[in-house]
């Protein structure tokens, strides 16, 4: 295919494949969703706009056709707020980008795209388990088959740690320090980006008995948990993983488990029972990998229970009872309807 040495596949050729692995130095993964972004931007010219690959240029993508496009993201793709606003934020990041790269050619695109507006989307509730759930969950795999101890040892891992499903399935022999009462791990986070922390003796003796178990203690490049056909678990595999035990403990225990749940529910639920211990919130942050504090203040929402908790012991300690009430209550309780007791 023939360019024209200013032409739109031009500068996004350039963009993805040098600027944004050598330059920005992204990760793999940032690079896959933005080349889907483009792909499926190219895929709507030709299939509903009748233009090909060729053709599409800065020119012919002013804001109505984005718009456009986000919408047919939607009603076409089935792709939620949040993955629309995605596409629409890596559209944005590559019209900067190609307005730097060539001014006059590119300045039209980078002005429709700032025309285009994010998305609100309706403010999701976040999944947390509680303790009594989290005891469940950990009793439900078998451990005296092999998948069950991975599964259990993965879940464990998973709350101790507070890692994202991407961050459990990076994770190699090589990342882990075993120490007498802990377990000091390097995390591999977002954007390349690696950080330390530790895990309790509970939870790294468990580890470090499953990496034995499957004989792997001596390959520091080996990964921790895999799949049945793979040497590296996927995230899609941790989240089959979660999906079947969720659906067993809904079933077992009807009263507990009200909500929808995935893999990043353990996340959230490690960083919410962190905060109801007392941890400071900017240790928290450290822990997860946040960037900003402002993301991890999303978990200070605490639970009811732990609401209901706190506001009763404040109730008893600071509010005075009358004690000559509640002699005449005792006296005059056979008065008292049931329903007002």
């Amino acid at each position: 295919m023939r360019r024209k040495n200013h032409s739109f596949l031009y500068h996004l050729e350039y963009y993805l494949s040098t600027y944004l692995p050598t330059v920005k130095g992204l990760s793999n993964a940032t690079i896959v969703s933005y080349k889907a972004t483009f792909r499926l931007l190219v895929e709507f010219m030709y299939s509903v706009k009748g233009v090909p690959a060729d053709k599409v240029d800065f020119d012919v993508l002013d804001d109505k056709l984005i718009i456009e496009f986000l919408g047919w993201l939607e009603s076409a793709r089935g792709c939620s707020i949040a993955t629309r606003n995605q596409r629409l934020s890596a559209i944005a990041a590559f019209s900067m980008y190609a307005q730097n790269r060539d001014f006059d050619v590119a300045t039209g695109f980078r002005n429709s795209v700032l025309k285009v507006p994010r998305k609100k989307a309706p403010r999701k509730g976040r999944n947390s388990f509680t303790r009594d759930e989290v005891k469940i969950l950990f009793e439900l795999p078998n451990e005296r088959t092999e998948i069950g101890l991975r599964d259990k040892t993965l879940l464990c891992f998973m709350y101790a740690s507070g890692t994202r499903a991407q961050e459990a399935c990076d994770l190699t022999v090589g990342d882990i320090q075993f120490y007498s009462d802990r377990a000091g791990i390097n995390i591999h986070g977002k954007g390349q980006k690696v950080r330390r922390i530790g895990i309790p003796c509970e939870a790294s003796g468990m580890l470090k008995k499953y990496i034995a178990h499957r004989g792997i203690a001596n390959d520091a490049e080996a990964h921790v948990f895999s799949s049945q056909t793979h040497e590296q678990m996927t995230v899609s595999c941790v989240e089959e993983i979660f999906a079947k035990y969720i659906v067993t403990a809904k079933r077992e225990h009807p009263d507990l488990f009200k909500h929808d749940y995935t893999p990043h529910s353990m996340r959230h639920t490690t960083a919410t029972h962190m905060l109801e211990a007392g941890v400071p919130l900017i240790v928290v942050k450290n822990f997860l990998g946040h960037v900003s504090l402002q993301t991890t203040q999303i978990y200070t929402e605490i639970s009811q229970d732990t609401m209901n908790r706190q506001l009763k012991s404040w109730n008893d300690k600071w509010f005075l009872k009358d004690s000559s009430g509640q002699n005449n209550n005792a006296k005059d309780a056979g008065n008292i309807p049931a329903f007002l007791m």
